[in-house]
């Protein structure tokens, strides 16, 4: 496991998050921690999350975030990819549509 990975609780792997300031990795990991305990209580075979964000056309003043999330259950990954200005909402969305393929 390299320094770019931040483990929360074992079975959801964040990648390339290191660079966010303190609060803003806080939002991330409730928002992930949120969105895995809802695909965790929708499938009995739920093994791990993982969610890894690219900066993409870093400019002064204008980035864009590239969100890829992947949730694995039974042995078959569920993927996911964003690319939106808001890290939040780019996070969000990416998490909403695996949950959405999972329901």
């Amino acid at each position: 496991m390299g320094d770019e990975e931040i483990e929360l609780g074992g079975n959801i792997t964040l990648a390339g998050f290191k660079d966010l300031d303190h609060a803003e990795l806080i939002v991330v990991k409730k928002l992930v921690g949120r969105y895995a305990r809802k695909m965790s209580d929708s499938l009995k075979d739920f093994e791990n999350l993982t969610v890894t964000m690219k900066s993409v056309h870093k400019t002064p003043k204008s980035q864009k975030y590239e969100i890829h999330g992947k949730l694995t259950a039974g042995g078959k990954p569920k993927t996911s990819e964003v690319v939106d200005r808001n890290l939040f909402v780019a996070l969000d969305t990416c998490l909403k549509k695996i949950l959405a393929e999972i329901k």
